[in-house]
Formats: C-alpha cells, structure tokens, sequence
C-alpha cells in the first residue's frame, strides 16, 4: 500500500496523471510535489499548468514553500525574466533574488534581416572565444527548429564547432527526402536519392514492385530510374504499380524538363506539392508535422541564395560534408523547448519577432492560454543564462520566398528598462519603449498567420511597419514574385531621417539619399509615401 507520494516537475503533469494522483492520494494526503508554473511550457503535449495552480484548493492545508533563490543567473538577468513573466496573470507569483552581483545587462540587438543576425551572432561567439570563453557554454536557443538553418550554415562557412540538440537541420528526415527528389531531377542516375523517394509518399509499390525493379536495373545495367522507365513500359507488374510507377518517371522527366525554364526555387515548390509530399505532411495529425512543414518552407527559402539547381546542391554536398568533431568545445544549437533544465554561461535568443516567438499558431490555436505559455517560454529562454544574455530581432525575414518586414516581439518591449542595453541597425524604426505592456492584436492575418498590429507602445516607425505586414499568405509551396509599393527614384518620407529619394530596391529594403541624412539602408515598412 502506498502512503507517501512525492512528484517532480509537476507543473509538467497531464489531466490523466493529475486524476490518478488524487486516487492515490485518498483520504491520508501524504503529499509532496515539487514544481514551478513559470516553466510549465509543454502544453502542446498535454501538460496541464492547471494542476499545480490550483494545488492550495486541492489539497487545503497543505504547507506551500517558495524556492526563491536563484543559484544560477545574475541579477540582472533575474530581474529581466521576472519582468516578462509578471505579465501572466495566471501564475501563482514569486520574488526571485540571488546571492550573486547584478553582473551584465541583456543586451537587445536589432538586425536588417535574418543573414545579418546570424553573421552578428557568429562574431560575437567568435570573438568571446578567442577572449577565452569556453564554447560549450555558450548556446544559440531558438524557438522553432525551422530557425536552426541560417545559424547552421554560417557556422559552418566560418568553421565554428557546434552541436544541435535533434537532428542537424540538413540531416532532418524531411529535408533529405526533398533534396533526394531535386538530386533525381538534376542527376538521373543518382539511385540512392531514387530509392529515398520511390515510395515516398506510398504510391502503392509493394515489396515484389520494387524487387522487379531491381531485378530489371540488374539485368539491363541501368540506374534505377531508367529501368523504372522500362518496367512501366511493360507487362511485369501488375496494372496499378505498373500506372503508379509511370507516373512517378513521368513527373520526373516533366520537372527534369523545366529546370532551364523555371526558377529553381518555383522548381522546388511545384515538386513537393505535385509529388504529394507536402500534402502527406499537412494530413499528418502529429505534434511534428507542422514543424516538418516549415523545415521544408525554410529550405525553399535557402534556395533563393543561389543561382541555380546545381549551385545549391552542390553546397547541400560541402554542408554535409563539412561536419567535424571539435577538441575545442562546440556551440548549442537548440529550440527553447530542449533547452529547459540546462545552462550555459552565455545565451543567444534570435528571432523574437511578433509571429515567430510568440508563435502566431500557438496564439491563434489557443488565444491568451497559448501567450502565456510562450511568456513562460520565454522565461525559461533567459533564466537559461548564468552571465550573460543577447536577445535579437530582424528588421525583415524571407518568409515563403519573400522579404516580410517583422516588428519585435511583444516581450522584448516588456523586459524592464533598467536590465537592458538597446543596439538597434540605425534606420530600423527607433528605439524600444521596455518596461511597458505591449498591445498587440492576438489574431489576424499575416504574414506570419496574425496581423501583429500595435494599438499602442511602439514607435511610429514600427507601427506603420505592423500595419504594412498586414495580409494574407500563400501555403509556402506557390510561385511568387516579390513586388514592393515604390519605385525607383520615389520620394519618400522617414521619421528620423526626413525627405529622401530611393536609388535601390532589393525586396522590402531600401536605399535612400535623403536631403539632409545622406544615403541611407531602411525597411520599406519605416518610410511613408508624402
């Protein structure tokens, strides 16, 4: 018979776990649980934060302890999370202090785009390495593994030693099956990448199909896709394997066929959607499917690097194999989700932009319950630091093969004043007004799924830029063009800068020579038409 119980990480304890724990506990109430709401951050797999706010009218009576003191973070850095997190409601509240100095402020940098964040990210790593900091203790957290990718191949381009917690994001089970379907198409002798994909998604070739295809690439000496050619055309198999497979080598030689005439990137987007892989994954009910979704968006979008089909796959190849065990340590590379009960001396947060963290989905899926969990987020993002934190935001991302002005997230605006450093890119809409509770629509379209549209507390600046993200969005898997509302030689009016005519465009980035400022770099979204 069980007597006394005792629960870990309770804060992480589901509606069925919840349920049997009062069973157990009967009438003798010998009860122990240990946990904190603030990190309740993985209610998209069931946990329930409910269980352990509601703790004290469960259990009445029973003695409540507050752990307090943080042995981990700098004063700062405490002080910095607990400001975000005040703005839950739904906690049960507490006052973290530590032992430790107040040490260095967070500093909060603003980037042109994402390429800029990430070459910002890998000096500073760089230079703190060579001042001798060791660099597995420094992680990059971020807040979806989509993310992981620039960060991946600017390492990678500098020799920078890491490590990401999952799988890297070139190695990811749907990115190799995409690039094994753009392999065949540039390489149609490459059977390794045919095999990947035959059956990918099922196309109803069982095991004696795809014996008669070997069979026939043997006795013909032929790759796999040119003895696929001739199975098709024969009386081998059977009439639905026999159509499935000529259609598949018809698909092949139809996309083979257009790489000269088509941008390799619209290629890219009219293979996964007609293959039916893209529609496998968007019928996939499982927590992982979106994620795969929008690895396969950010591969499209690295895409638009490079010149041609080959180019990139060629690339695909140094990446790949460009990994190496390192003597000297190596960076972390992780979501926010994998990082919890870790530290690291030093902590990067990129990415924290309206609709990317918070997630727009959470937020759409789950209204204020879903905010406050990605507050709790991230909380437990910068509580993750011992010394030193860096948060950051773009200007503008490549968002389904186009640049979408961003604006920064709701809680970098809600971090207290006096914990932070600002280093925004100039002409990147102004300063931030921390310490303030930002009010950001909570639904909407977007180009991240929401309008983001401020009703207050941002500059003017961001607010037109919010405005102007206002819209809708294609599925990520259509051919588009990237148009902007200016033209060439347009006057235009900024708020710093003043009057001013635009000599180039490149997507939603401008360059300007105002009248008194010079020439100077905006997002579209900070100038007005006069």
């Amino acid at each position: 018979r069980i007597t006394h119980i005792m629960v870990d990480e309770y804060q992480d304890t589901n509606v069925a776990q919840y349920l049997w724990l009062r069973l157990l506990t009967g009438t003798e109430r010998n009860l122990c649980c240990v946990g904190d709401d603030d990190q309740s951050i993985y209610g998209w797999r069931g946990a329930e934060v409910g269980n352990i706010l509601k703790f004290e009218s469960d259990f009445p009576g029973a003695a409540i302890v507050r752990l307090e003191e943080n042995y981990r973070s700098t004063g700062h850095i405490l002080a910095a999370a607990s400001g975000i997190i005040a703005h839950n409601e739904s906690r049960l509240g507490k006052t973290l202090y530590t032992s430790a100095d107040a040490g260095e402020k967070l500093r909060v940098n603003g980037y042109w785009d994402g390429a800029d964040e990430a070459r910002a990210v890998s000096a500073d790593i760089e230079a703190m390495h060579a001042d001798g900091q060791d660099l597995s203790q420094i992680a990059v957290l971020v807040r979806a593994g989509f993310q992981t990718r620039e960060f991946e191949e600017r390492f990678i381009a500098i020799g920078l030693p890491y490590r990401v917690v999952g799988a890297r994001f070139y190695e990811r089970a749907e990115i190799r099956d995409a690039i094994a379907y753009l392999r065949l198409i540039a390489q149609p002798a490459d059977d390794l990448a045919f095999e990947r994909i035959i059956n990918t998604p099922k196309r109803g070739l069982g095991t004696a199909s795809i014996q008669a295809l070997h069979m026939q690439a043997r006795a013909s000496d032929k790759p796999l896709l040119a003895a696929a050619i001739d199975l098709s055309q024969s009386d081998e198999l059977r009439p639905a394997a026999r159509n499935a497979l000529g259609e598949f080598c018809q698909n092949i030689r139809r996309w083979r066929d257009s790489v000269g005439s088509m941008h390799h990137t619209d290629l890219a987007k009219i293979v996964l959607d007609e293959s039916g892989y893209t529609g496998m994954w968007m019928a996939d009910k499982s927590p992982e499917a979106e994620g795969r979704l929008e690895n396969l968006t950010e591969l499209v979008n690295a895409m638009q690097d490079f010149d041609s089909l080959q180019g990139f796959l060629e690339h695909i190849s140094l990446v790949m194999d460009g990994d190496r065990e390192s003597e000297t340590g190596e960076v972390t590379l992780m979501t926010l989700h994998a990082a919890k009960g870790l530290e690291f001396d030093t902590v990067f947060l990129p990415g924290w932009e309206e609709g990317i963290f918070p997630s727009q989905r959470t937020i759409d899926e789950n209204g204020a319950v879903g905010l406050e969990e990605e507050r709790r987020l991230a909380y437990v993002g910068i509580t993750r630091a011992r010394k030193t934190v860096q948060l950051s935001f773009a200007g503008s991302r490549r968002i389904h093969g186009q640049w979408q002005s961003s604006i920064p997230s709701r809680f970098v605006q809600e971090l207290p004043p006096e914990t932070v450093i600002e280093d925004i890119a100039q002409g990147l809409g102004g300063a931030i007004p921390f310490g303030r509770a930002a009010q950001v629509q909570m639904s909407g379209d977007s180009s991240f799924g929401g309008s983001g549209e401020t009703r207050g507390g941002y500059g003017p600046g961001w607010r037109r830029m919010a405005e102007r993200r206002a819209g809708g969005i294609d599925d990520g898997f259509r051919a588009s063009n990237n148009k902007t509302e200016f033209a060439l030689g347009e006057r235009v009016f900024h708020q710093k800068f003043g009057m001013g005519n635009i000599t180039h465009i490149d997507g939603d980035k401008l360059e300007i020579a105002f009248d008194k400022a010079g020439s100077k770099k905006v997002v579209a979204g900070f100038v007005s038409k006069p």
